[in-house]
């Protein structure tokens, strides 16, 4: 195997690898890259068994051959030469000699044969969607995706249906509900699967106009350029979240996000570090904010608000609530509250491209 490659256009390929590669040595072979050379092209694989990612890039190819590498180190190796440089890659005696200029490694690789099978796709659905509408859901939900045993929590549910695709999230204390109408997207049956936290957060780093998406009984696949992401199927029945957005909410109340925000952090900055909670006291016109900690003291302050209900006392996780007002873009958010026990509605107050709608449950103080 021998081949010739600018600095710059490997350099993002490993570095998108990075987050792939197993990191905690379970098996040895799997801090390794799959480096396979035709005559055309090189093709880049890494997997943790979970998730893979296959990724194709052009190079002045003189050799064929393949070979794996480990990921971390040929990484660095690349990101440590000078930029604007040619690399050359020469696999030879189970070494891969790395040149470039008076710069000269050799690395020792481990053979092929021992690196998992990784799937391929077909995409033959020809179900397309918009990346940066989807990196922007990803966003709002990717918070609420917790990890732990229970593996229906460890990635949010995805639904393609004709013309919509859902994102939801939830760690049992908050759940996050998104929406997206796509022209143009029809499929033969609703599609509804569990994609990995692990899968959300690579697709965060990928740039396109367009993803592409296709799935089998074990694996999905998103295609995005000359990259495709591969990733287990969670076989796990994600909870009924219909069932937990509550319908009655006669109290209403609308707040700017941004002042809401900015009190929230002033306020939190004294409240329990464990439970990091804060009490709303709300009011006709008004809203009261107040957070203590026995080490350390108290914080209050005071919105303006437009409510609708009776006078009411609840607290709130300050994080949880701080991650729903971040990641939308309204003016103004909307409280529908049944009452301090029950779980709350939150919402942008206009409608934006993106549905967005958050459940979080109060709690004591």
């Amino acid at each position: 195997m021998r081949f010739t490659i600018s600095k710059k256009s490997i350099l993002d390929e490993l570095q998108l690898l990075q987050g792939i590669v197993e990191k905690r040595n379970t098996m040895p072979i799997l801090a390794n890259i799959l480096m396979n050379v035709t005559e055309h092209e090189v093709e880049l694989t890494g997997t943790d068994l979970e998730v893979g990612l296959k990724t194709h890039v052009a190079a002045r190819i003189e050799k064929p051959g393949a070979t794996t590498i480990n990921g971390k180190k040929i990484f660095e190796i690349v990101k440590s030469l000078p930029d604007g440089q040619d690399v050359t890659f020469e696999e030879k005696n189970d070494q891969m000699e790395i040149v470039a200029g008076e710069s000269d490694f050799k690395v020792l690789c481990l053979g092929k044969e021992d690196y998992p099978q990784v799937p391929e796709p077909k995409f033959e659905k020809n179900i397309q969607l918009p990346l940066a509408d989807f990196k922007d859901m990803i966003d709002r939900v990717y918070y609420a995706i917790t990890q732990e045993q229970r593996y229906y929590l460890n990635g949010a549910l995805m639904s393609l249906k004709d013309r919509i695709l859902e994102l939801v999230s939830t760690d049992g204390h908050r759940l996050s509900y998104t929406a997206l109408k796509v022209e143009g997207l029809k499929v033969e049956k609703d599609i509804s699967v569990i994609v990995a936290k692990k899968t959300l957060s690579e697709i965060r780093k990928l740039e396109d106009e367009i993803i592409e998406f296709d799935l089998d009984d074990n694996n999905l696949f998103f295609k995005v350029g000359n990259r495709t992401l591969i990733s287990r199927v969670i076989d796990s029945k994600f909870p009924n979240y219909q069932a937990v957005i509550p319908k009655e909410n006669p109290n209403l109340l609308l707040i700017s996000r941004e002042e809401l925000s900015n009190a929230t952090r002033r306020v939190s900055l004294l409240s329990s570090e464990r439970s990091k909670g804060i009490k709303f006291y709300i009011e006709k016109n008004k809203m009261r904010l107040f957070s203590s900690s026995p080490e350390i003291g108290e914080a209050k302050d005071r919105l303006d608000i437009e409510y609708k209900g009776d006078n009411l006392e609840i607290g709130f996780n300050s994080q949880y609530l701080l991650d729903f007002l971040l990641t939308v873009n309204s003016e103004r958010v909307a409280f529908e509250i049944r009452d301090e026990n029950s779980a709350v509605l939150l919402k942008p107050e206009t409608e934006e491209n993106i549905k967005n709608i958050y459940v979080l449950m109060p709690m004591k103080i």
